[in-house]
C-alpha cells in the first residue's frame, strides 16, 4: 500500500498566523486600517489568500470587516472587554472545578511544576513580563486540557484570542502580577484539597481582579 501523502497546510492558514502574531505583538493596532494591497506585496503572494486569512480572523474576533472600507484590527470597547472575561470567568471556573475533583496525582505535580515556573518569572526584580505571560496561559490552557471538554477549549481559545487585543494593560498594571501571584496560590490550594466550590470561587475571582486591572 502506498504511503500517504500528507497536504501541506493552507497558505491561508500560514498568513493568518503571522497576521494574529503581528496584532498580538501590537505592530497591527487595534483600529487600524489594514492595508491589502501592502501586505500582499509583503509576503509575496496574491490578495486571494489574504482575504481568507482575513475571514479566518475575521470568525475570531480580531479583524473587523466593513463594507466597501475593507478590513480593520478590532477594537475592544469597554462592555466587550467585560463580557469576555465574564464568560472566561464562567468556562474556567468549570473547568478547575472538574480538575480540582478528579485531577490524577501526576496532574496535580504537574500543576504545582507549572506554578513554580509562574512564581519563578514572576519574582520581584526578576519580572520577565513576556516569559510570565506565556507560562500563565501555559497553566490556564492546562486546567482546560485537563479538565477534557473539546468544545469548552475551543470557546475558551477564542476568547482569549479577544483578551490579547487589550493584553497590554493588564497585566503591566503596578502590582498586578504580585496580585496575579496570590491568586493563582490560592487556586493550587484549592485543587490540592480537592475543593471543588473553592476552586470555582478563586478562578473567578482571579478573573474580577483582572478585569479590573485591564480596564
Amino acid at each position: 500500500m502506498s504511503a500517504l501523502t500528507l497536504t501541506p497546510r493552507a497558505l491561508y492558514e500560514e498568513v493568518a498566523e503571522l497576521l494574529r502574531q503581528r496584532i498580538f505583538n501590537r505592530e497591527l493596532e487595534p483600529g487600524s486600517w489594514i492595508d491589502e494591497l501592502k501586505l500582499a506585496e509583503e509576503y509575496g503572494i496574491s490578495r486571494t489568500p489574504l482575504r481568507e486569512a482575513l475571514k479566518v480572523l475575521a470568525a475570531e474576533g480580531l479583524v473587523t470587516m466593513k463594507v466597501r472600507r475593507g478590513a480593520y484590527v478590532t477594537e475592544v470597547s469597554e462592555k466587550d472587554l467585560a463580557d469576555v472575561y465574564h464568560l472566561l470567568s464562567l468556562l474556567e471556573s468549570d473547568a478547575v472545578g472538574v480538575v480540582a475533583e478528579r485531577a490524577s496525582a501526576a496532574q496535580l505535580v504537574e500543576l504545582e511544576a507549572l506554578h513554580a515556573e509562574l512564581e519563578a518569572a514572576g519574582a520581584p526584580g526578576k519580572v520577565d513580563r513576556a516569559h510570565f505571560f506565556a507560562i500563565n496561559e501555559r497553566f490556564h490552557m492546562r486546567i482546560l486540557a485537563m479538565a477534557d471538554n473539546r468544545w469548552r477549549d475551543q470557546m475558551v481559545a477564542d476568547l482569549r484570542k479577544v483578551m490579547k487585543l487589550n493584553r497590554h494593560n493588564s497585566l503591566l498594571k503596578a502590582g498586578r502580577i504580585a496580585e496575579s501571584l496570590a491568586e493563582h496560590r490560592a487556586i493550587m490550594a484549592a485543587i490540592k484539597s480537592r475543593d471543588r466550590a473553592s476552586a470555582m470561587a478563586r478562578m473567578q475571582e482571579h478573573f474580577r481582579s483582572g478585569l479590573e486591572a485591564a480596564n
